[in-house]
């Protein structure tokens, strides 16, 4: 049988260049999203022409009971899951100074982007704990899409870039607490991805990345973050629990 990963917000962006890179690679998927399945219906099939089994979740891991939908449905279509890739988060709505920013508008990035992920890890790494007892030769991992904002400081970006310093915290602890359990978690931190979320700014990154803002002269892909993951899920990277691999072209390498 194959092995079957989750990934939130899979769909688009991101989370989709995953999706496929893992089905490149013989996982089955259960891709979660907020938008209504037959508006995703495309993706869904170009990525079972592949020749994986998916199937859709919609949720806003904000809500528990989408959370626990979420399981269900995983349990439901497969019984299994070996791969949680937690890349699901939202943007501010209004790139606002720090001292601008409006508890509303915080307190809607930490529910969904390390509040809903936080919960949702928490249950399915019970739920692989069970799995890991009852089929001991089985692999699983746990890993977490962050962002270079989880140590790059954005003023105008205050609570996303909090919400990601969260989550990479959030990555060490689960290594530490899941090591017991043979179950790897790792956190990828992506840099600037051409995806939806960043296609208003891509003009000004382009032409910052040109000048030197990164190593490598282009943009970051999906597929780049994707191939990263899919090598994280298989074990490609082996006695590396709780590490981070940066995924931006050596933006962030320190230099003089």
């Amino acid at each position: 049988m194959r092995p079957v990963a989750l990934v939130t917000g899979g769909t688009r962006g991101i989370g989709l260049g995953i999706a496929l890179q893992l089905a490149v690679n013989g996982y089955d998927l259960i891709l979660n999203g907020v938008r209504e399945e037959v508006e995703v219906k495309p993706v869904l099939e170009n990525l079972r022409a592949i020749g994986v089994e998916v199937y859709y979740a919609k949720g806003n891991i904000a809500l528990e009971a989408d959370r626990i939908g979420i399981i269900e449905t995983s349990k439901r279509r497969f019984g299994k899951l070996n791969v949680l890739v937690n890349n699901a988060g939202v943007a501010p709505r209004v790139r606002a100074d720090i001292l601008e920013v409006t508890p509303e508008d915080f307190d809607e990035l930490m529910v969904i982007n390390l509040r809903g992920t936080f919960f949702l890890t928490q249950s399915i790494a019970l739920w692989m704990q069970e799995q890991k007892q009852e089929n001991p030769g089985d692999v699983f991992s746990i890993i977490h899409i962050t962002s270079i904002s989880a140590v790059l400081a954005s003023i105008n970006r205050a609570a996303y870039c909090i919400s990601k310093a969260g989550l990479s915290m959030f990555s060490k602890l689960m290594a530490v607490r899941m090591a017991e359990h043979d179950i790897p978690v790792y956190e990828v931190r992506p840099g600037v991805i051409a995806t939806d979320m960043t296609e208003k700014v891509k003009y000004v990154y382009g032409e910052r990345i040109q000048n030197g803002l990164t190593l490598e002269k282009r943009i970051g892909l999906p597929e780049d973050v994707g191939k990263v993951v899919a090598a994280l899920a298989k074990g490609d990277l082996p006695y590396a629990t709780g590490q981070v691999i940066t995924v931006d072209g050596g933006l962030t390498v320190e230099r003089l």
